[in-house]
């Protein structure tokens, strides 16, 4: 049987919101997500990080560094006896390595994903802080895009509402909200 997932956006949503971060000594998660993590896996759900990060199409910093603050961010959830489950990146940008099917809103993260780790995307949910974020998801097929009031979040949520996509202060919001 299918798992059901949180697909997550990973800046500004689990955590700070950085431009073009690549220094794990930055990373720091938004408030109160080991706990929405924890009851994510509760619920016999899965929590996955889709990232674009586009820095590294730019030659800004390498794979290696989004990889070294991916694992500063495991590290911080470990301290809680949590985990993200899987982690999906896009390093492309159009203007430097032309098109992709990966890079949101584009659904190719949430195919591979779903492929790699049996997830039903139909049951599934995305978080993010962009517009991108909620139409990758609609693009994918998953259950309800949430935008969060956090990172670029607040720029989007009229357009958000307009749009038909719902809108929590906090990622712990959106999980307690949709795992019923």
């Amino acid at each position: 049987m299918a798992k059901k997932a949180f697909f997550l956006d990973r800046d500004g949503v689990v955590i700070r919101q950085i431009s073009y971060l690549h220094d794990p000594e930055l990373v720091e998660l938004e408030k109160n997500v080991p706990e929405a993590i924890r009851k994510i896996h509760e619920k016999g759900m899965m929590a996955v990080v889709l990232t674009n990060q586009s820095g590294v199409a730019r030659g800004m910093f390498t794979e290696k560094d989004v990889e070294l603050c991916h694992e500063k961010l495991q590290t911080l959830l470990d301290a809680y006896g949590e985990k993200i489950d899987a982690f999906y990146t896009c390093c492309h940008h159009p203007d430097y390595t032309g098109e992709c099917s990966c890079r949101k809103p584009a659904p190719g993260l949430f195919l591979s994903a779903a492929a790699d780790l049996d997830i039903d995307i139909s049951s599934s949910f995305m978080v993010g802080d962009k517009f991108s974020d909620l139409e990758s998801g609609r693009n994918a097929g998953v259950r309800q895009s949430i935008l969060l009031e956090t990172g670029y979040g607040p720029k989007y949520v009229q357009k958000a509402l307009d749009s038909g996509f719902d809108v929590c202060s906090t990622l712990l919001e959106a999980v307690e909200k949709y795992t019923v």
